[in-house]
């Protein structure tokens, strides 16, 4: 059968102020029906640009030029995207090819019930009454696995959970039988557990729908659980292609191996953990620098509803100098303790000592004379930075509110020291926050956090938007930073592995309970809990053979705890 879409030499390149930049350079590639065909590379690779292109999605300031022709599922007609009017395009966008984007609460239009955005693709292509159309929303909820779409399809976006969103995203590519999905870091901002049921959804559409898709990710575990051909490009280029398993046995460019070898693996860091416990156990015991003791956090109900217990009796300490991770999937409480933590929610009942102050009842007055012995890295770097200030100024900021400086340019000797701590060139701290890169951001958020050599740094998913190259050496600067500055840290993620890399002992919430706790060896070598069997299970490893085995025994536990 002919492909559904061919690329052929494709180029594009953006006009910018500093000159012509090519983000996509003589690019050929082919997808057949019913393949899934993986993009990866780094941010800047060229990767979604190269997607956009496919549905006319690139900007006024891009040139294309080469091919794209895109088949309709039925084969009848073919269009060259390049080369297509506004008009054109939006005939081809949805019935034969339809993007499921990155972020979908961006993408979900809050003011909007969900089934009248899944229904507006079908008034847009065709003549459906508004109860056909109402109908078949109903019907493609329900085969993406919303429960009770009858009542579901009236619900808005905030109504649901990450995880459902996206699956309306899907649906809402889904409804016009489109021959194509493009989907752009499906599973980014997901949990393990939830990323692998929107895996399996992707599979679905592959099998049931008979659609084709291009994956666009960095994943490269997610890369192993779904594609059948993969394509790596680097600064714009296509380095290496291959079917699935032969490119995780055998990449041939030097760049795939260096990508494959970015990836964080569970075991990885018994030697690093090992080492640190040693040194930890010659030092004299000291108090924790955190401890909780039947910890129980609940936020109000309102108009009449009972509150929600967010954490239920959860127990631990984190001693000086060591470093707590603790995983759990959304809505477990792994962001709301660390939150407590840093005074910025209450305590309702149980006991948190943070530096010696007991968090429960505790004064704005009373906790302000630790705050500048707390550090503080946020899972989203670009929305923690004020976007007027330059990155001096917002690494400055905390020397600043603490009196260490009058002025962020009294500070600029601090901040330059610290800027070239995390490895970022000074010159960087005259740049706003947008001319970083992802990782440049979240470097410079590190640094921030550090200005004040804290006693306890909390780190909240700082690594989940990276990309796997970026990420390895984040978390290399995360552990270098550690040993140098001696800070003990609760380092908050949904990723097992990078937790296994970076923590001497992993904490496993559910539900706001604690479930289990230990060294990585203890609680990822040999868990006790069903549900960090299903964790581990749900974790996509860079090995196609070993993945598809994977997928059998988290179905298996699937089935058990049903």
């Amino acid at each position: 059968m002919s492909d559904v879409v061919t690329i052929d030499n494709l180029s594009v390149t953006f006009a910018t102020d500093a000159g012509a930049v090519k983000a996509v350079d003589d690019v050929s590639l082919r997808v057949s029906p019913g393949e899934v065909l993986a993009i990866v590379g780094e941010s800047g690779s060229g990767k979604t640009v190269t997607a956009k292109t496919i549905l006319g999605l690139l900007p006024e300031t891009a040139t294309a030029s080469g091919a794209v022709v895109l088949r309709s599922r039925d084969g009848s007609t073919e269009s060259d995207i390049v080369t297509l009017s506004k008009r054109e395009l939006r005939e081809v966008r949805g019935t034969d090819v339809a993007m499921v984007f990155q972020e979908p609460s961006t993408s979900l239009n809050p003011v909007y019930q969900v089934g009248w955005q899944i229904a507006e693709g079908l008034r847009a292509h065709g003549k459906l009454s508004k109860k056909q159309a109402q109908a078949k929303a109903i019907d493609i909820l329900r085969r993406v696995g919303i429960p009770e779409p009858e009542k579901r399809v009236k619900y808005y976006p905030h109504q649901f959970s990450g995880g459902q969103k996206q699956r309306i995203v899907i649906a809402m590519a889904l409804v016009l039988n489109p021959g194509l999905i493009v989907a752009d870091e499906p599973t980014t901002a997901l949990d393990v557990t939830v990323q692998a049921e929107i895996l399996d959804l992707l599979r679905r559409c592959r099998d049931e729908f008979g659609a084709a898709i291009v994956l666009i990710t960095h994943n490269m575990g997610v890369v192993a659980d779904l594609a059948d051909r993969v394509a790596v490009m680097y600064q714009g280029k296509v380095v290496e292609e291959a079917d699935a398993r032969t490119l995780f046995s055998a990449p041939q460019a030097e760049y795939t191996r260096k990508l494959l070898a970015s990836v964080p693996r569970i075991g990885q860091g018994a030697i690093a953990t090992q080492d640190r416990a040693i040194a930890r156990a010659e030092r004299p015991q000291e108090a924790p620098v955190v401890s909780a003791r039947d910890l129980r956090i609940q936020y109000p109900g309102r108009l009449g509803r009972p509150g929600f217990v967010a954490v239920d009796g959860v127990s631990f300490d984190i001693r000086p100098g060591e470093v707590l991770g603790l995983v759990g999937e959304s809505g477990s409480g792994k962001t709301t303790i660390g939150r407590a933590i840093a005074g910025l929610g209450k305590v309702t009942d149980g006991s948190l000592k943070v530096l010696g102050i007991e968090m429960n009842g505790v004064r704005e007055r009373q906790f302000r004379k630790v705050r500048s012995d707390l550090g503080f890295v946020f899972q989203d770097p670009a929305s923690s930075f004020n976007p007027l200030l330059t990155i001096a100024d917002c690494v400055a900021e905390p020397l600043v509110v603490h009196g260490k400086a009058s002025s962020p340019a009294e500070a600029r000797g601090r901040v330059d020291e610290l800027l070239e701590a995390v490895q970022l060139p000074r010159t960087y701290g005259d740049r706003y926050p947008h001319e970083l890169s992802g990782g440049q951001r979240q470097r410079a958020s590190l640094a921030r956090a550090l200005a004040l050599e804290p006693t306890l740094l909390i780190a909240d998913e700082p690594t989940s938007a990276l990309d796997v190259s970026v990420q390895a050496r984040v978390l290399e600067l995360f552990s270098d930073l550690q040993r140098e500055f001696g800070f003990a840290a609760l380092f908050i993620s949904h990723d097992l592995a990078v937790v296994d890399l970076l923590a001497d002992r992993i904490a496993v919430l559910h539900r706001g309970r604690l479930v289990e706790e230990g060294t990585g060896a203890e609680v990822l070598g040999n868990p006790k809990e069903t549900y960090t069997q299903r964790l581990l299970a749900s974790l996509p490893v860079p090995d196609p053979v070993e993945q598809a085995d994977r997928r059998e025994a988290l179905r298996a536990l699937q089935e058990q705890s049903a």
